[in-house]
């Protein structure tokens, strides 16, 4: 009886599959080949505002400047605005708006424009 083109029959003795089939060793992923790159970010110094203009050394361009100072509404304005309208004082909706203690003050350089703090009351 010929085995033409067939396997060998795995009945031989002396012979295991494992024998002949053994999987590969796990491969360490060689080293990645980069340069390493240190990225250092400096924060600048924590510089007290308040509602009004504040003589400052602007932390940008490292003038000595009185900051500009843009009122601008807030979550809290809104809530305030809302309150009023819900207790029925219409003709004083429009209050916090206009009142800069109700709104946070944003501090810029008048130099260089940077933006420099934010204070609410």
């Amino acid at each position: 009886m010929s085995n033409h083109g067939q396997p060998p029959p795995y009945s031989q003795p002396g012979y295991t599959p494992a024998q002949y089939y053994q999987p590969p060793p796990p491969q360490m992923a060689p080293p990645p080949q980069s340069s390493t790159v240190i990225i250092q970010t400096t924060r600048p110094p924590m510089v007290p505002v308040s509602n009004s203009p504040t003589r400052i050394v602007c932390p940008s361009c490292h003038a000595q400047v009185l900051t500009t100072v843009k009122h601008q509404a807030t979550t809290r304005t809104h809530c305030w605005a809302l309150i009023l309208c819900l207790v029925f004082c219409w003709p004083c909706v429009c209050a916090p708006y206009c009142m800069k203690s109700c709104q946070s003050a944003n501090h810029y350089c008048p130099n260089c424009d940077a933006y420099i703090g934010s204070y609410q009351n």
